[in-house]
């Protein structure tokens, strides 16, 4: 073989991709759809399956397409995604071209242009209203399960799905049980494949899976994030998604007090608990606004001090409520070596997590805690929440913070509160 025909061997994606990676009727041997849902785990190789439809289509490649599709929509959860994800990314749409057919990115117009003038357009979640006025041939939406204006921005894009003879849309996602995403597995226009992250286990770094496996195997989430199934809500869990989707709003209003919550983690090595950072305010009326889930795993107690003194400052916020049971007095030292000037109230638990989570999920049911924005994480865990702690055995650290920052404005230490008591 010449070297340009083993290039376009290896480029063939018609041939080297999995069945669940190729568009239903050329997996299956046919069926009509409009939306193609691929659910996977995480490297389960959806990225690239999107990628390389968007190709096919641009280029009007047989068998993806019987001639180039003009004008296609990406739209991912913000405008960095499409961008680190979707478009740079390993297995985004610049990587997966071979030189010659490779589209011009314009990151200042948000824009791919293939040489046959076939032009793909970025779009984010956040800005639902980006989607009025530009139409469609195509679109590929990206982890739709995390966007955060999920209803507007994909009714927005229907409306713009409206070029040649048959426009239509490829969803891949991790799944989470998102009321937009049951309604779309309920379809009968949608077709929809399925993907563990074992079935890519040959293009995973060595090592990967097995400790994934070891850490979540047979987990709740480990069933969500692994293999790609929807995971319901459980039965003893305090909070439910219905409720969560209830209390969701597009932005806080003024908060006459807000503050950063920290559950530092007792240890910063690989596989410890993670470090709960979350950020919320109080508003005239006694409702309590979430604003910010800046959670993470694998943090220094330099890295997360910084992190919560960051968040405390984007925020105005009025104080760090941080949690001592793990570090004592070296929780607030640590803070303060970051940024000695912060008020920090300083925390500890006399009480279980289950019994301090209660009065926090009773202000739920009553209407007086809102989600400004969408949290995946954090509502991740606390639907996955019951008597006996999260379902993997892990620590809920997302909930942990949430519950610090609640107690600390809406209950406070009285009767049928978590006690909270000031070191």
């Amino acid at each position: 073989m010449s070297e340009a025909e083993a290039r376009r061997l290896v480029t063939d994606w018609a041939l080297w991709a999995r069945p669940d990676q190729l568009p239903p009727e050329l997996a299956q041997g046919g069926g009509a759809w409009s939306t193609w849902l691929v659910l996977g785990g995480r490297g389960a190789g959806k990225t690239r399956a999107g990628a390389e439809w968007v190709r096919g289509l641009a280029l009007g490649r047989s068998p993806f397409a019987d001639a180039p599709v003009g004008r296609i929509a990406l739209v991912a959860e913000t405008m960095a995604d499409v961008r680190e994800v979707m478009v740079e990314g390993v297995s985004g749409l610049l990587a997966v071209h071979d030189t010659g057919e490779r589209p011009r990115w314009e990151p200042s117009r948000r824009r791919l242009e293939w040489p046959n003038g076939a032009v793909a357009q970025g779009f984010s979640s956040e800005d639902p209203e980006s989607l009025r006025g530009p139409q469609f041939g195509a679109a590929w939406c990206d982890e739709l399960a995390k966007w955060k204006r999920a209803d507007a921005t994909f009714d927005m894009l229907q409306f713009g799905l409206r070029l040649g003879t048959r426009p239509c849309q490829m969803v891949t996602t991790t799944p989470r049980p998102t009321p937009l995403l049951k309604r779309l597995l309920a379809h009968p226009d949608t077709a929809v494949s399925r993907a563990r992250t074992a079935d890519n286990a040959f293009n995973l770094a060595p090592g990967f899976l097995a400790q994934m496996l070891d850490r979540y195997g047979g987990t709740r989430l480990g069933r969500q994030e692994l293999e790609g199934e929807i995971i319901e809500d459980r039965p003893d869990s305090l909070w439910s998604r219905p409720a969560l989707e209830a209390a969701r709003e597009a932005g806080a209003p003024p908060l006459r007090r807000i503050v950063v919550a920290v559950d530092p983690p007792a240890s910063s090595r690989a596989g410890a608990d993670a470090c709960g950072l979350v950020c919320a305010g109080i508003d005239g009326a006694g409702v309590v606004h979430v604003l910010a889930d800046e959670s993470a795993g694998g943090l220094r107690p330099a890295q997360w001090a910084a992190r919560a003194i960051a968040l405390f400052y984007r925020f105005s916020a009025d104080t760090v409520v941080a949690e001592v049971n793990q570090g004592g007095e070296m929780v607030r030292a640590v803070l303060a070596e970051v940024d000695a000037d912060v008020p920090v109230a300083a925390v500890r638990a006399t009480r279980g997590k289950y019994v301090r989570a209660e009065p926090v999920a009773a202000l739920y049911e009553q209407g007086r805690v809102r989600h400004a924005g969408r949290f995946p994480e954090l509502e991740d865990e606390l639907c996955d929440f019951g008597t006996d702690g999260l379902s993997g055995g892990h620590s809920p650290d997302r909930l942990d913070a949430l519950v610090w920052a609640v107690t600390a404005l809406a209950l406070g230490p009285r009767a049928g509160a978590p006690r909270v008591r000031e070191l």
